[in-house]
């Protein structure tokens, strides 16, 4: 008798648990919807702000330089869904920012800077203003890429993102580009600096091309992404893993990790250089960089740095308007300058703060 009623309690319930099973699948679909939906409005937002920022440049730095935006081609992407499609294998276009000093013969020969910014997913902005004033009161002309993976373009470039991969010849693109279009500025005297994942792409960028750059600066700089990986959290990771980006773990496939890592790559250095880093950055954990400075201390290069202890402003220590922050940016403008000769470079914090925060 228990069989019999264990059968037609099954045959009673089949349905019922094929109805669930049905809901389930539905409800996922209608989340999977909701969640691209809410995606797209968030890269339409990052586009509209975009924007906006732009208007910003002319207005807090048009005063001082000519701003210009320009769109450059870099290698092709390195991810693509249908590599057979109409258009397939064309080289990616982004955008690039040019700041060049108002004022300046240009019948003279001036010291290029290229400024990859931060971020896993940014862009190059107002943020930086203080900085790009700074710069050229020096008489630096200065280009920054909004290399692939940027924010503010939509979601498909947003997905062309390659970290410590073809950013890196984006970066180089945005150099040949300035070098190859205005005459004034001096192909000997080219120099790059950045901060945080703008470290990693200065790094990478003297590594790969030493012959294109005199001199760099590197900030808090994303060092070693497989240490990356292992304390940050799942959903940081989750970025890198992604089927348009790495598409592996870096459990998965350690060595694409050590490839794409300044400290596994600190052989090749061939171009002077100074390191900052701040023992209480909240984003990229001191101990990347000290394994980048023992990286290049056990390959015998030389190289300039300094760590910071318990600095104000954690990962953005330097970049901030303070004064401390200021006479640590005075610190990099000279080292570079060293190299790069401006023909108003920075002597004093004075010089520093009359150039970017005064108007009178």
């Amino acid at each position: 008798m228990r069989k019999h009623l264990l059968v037609i309690l099954t045959l009673l319930t089949l349905p019922l648990i094929s109805i669930a099973q049905e809901t389930v699948e539905e409800l996922k679909k209608e989340i999977e919807t909701l969640n691209n939906r809410v995606s797209d409005l968030r890269h339409s937002f990052n586009s509209l702000e975009k924007s906006i920022d732009d208007i910003y440049w002319y207005d807090r730095v048009g005063d001082a330089a000519y701003v210009d935006k320009v769109i450059l081609t870099g290698p092709k992407p390195r991810v693509e869904k249908n590599p057979t499609a109409q258009g397939a294998g064309n080289p990616l276009k982004f955008y690039t920012y040019i700041f060049i000093p108002k004022g300046i013969d240009t019948k003279k020969k001036y010291p290029l800077l290229v400024f990859p910014h931060g971020g896993v997913h940014s862009n190059f902005n107002t943020y930086y203003t203080h900085i790009i004033k700074e710069l050229v009161a020096q008489k630096y002309i200065v280009v920054a890429p909004d290399y692939r993976g940027s924010t503010g373009y939509g979601k498909g470039f947003y997905e062309q993102i390659d970290y410590g991969g073809l950013e890196i010849q984006d970066t180089k693109a945005s150099r040949d580009y300035m070098i190859e279009n205005y005459s004034f500025i001096d192909e000997s005297r080219v120099g790059i600096m950045g901060w945080s994942h703008g470290g990693l792409i200065t790094l990478m960028n003297i590594f790969e091309f030493p012959e294109s750059y005199k001199v760099a600066y590197s900030g808090v700089p994303v060092s070693d992404l497989v240490a990356r990986m292992g304390y940050k959290t799942q959903r940081y990771r989750e970025l890198y893993s992604a089927d348009y980006h790495i598409g592996k773990s870096a459990y998965a496939d350690v060595d694409e990790y050590r490839k794409r890592s300044p400290a596994w790559n600190a052989h090749k250095l061939q171009t002077p250089l100074l390191i900052h880093t701040n023992t209480n950055d909240e984003d990229v954990n001191v101990l990347e960089v000290e394994h980048l400075i023992k990286s290049l201390k056990a390959e015998n290069k030389k190289f300039e740095y300094e760590i910071y202890e318990d600095m104000p402003g954690g990962h953005a220590f330097d970049r901030l308007d303070t004064k401390k922050a200021k006479e640590i940016r005075l610190k990099v403008y000279k080292f570079l300058n060293g190299y790069l000769k401006p023909e108003s470079g920075f002597k004093t914090l004075a010089e520093l703060e009359q150039a970017a925060y005064t108007d009178f």
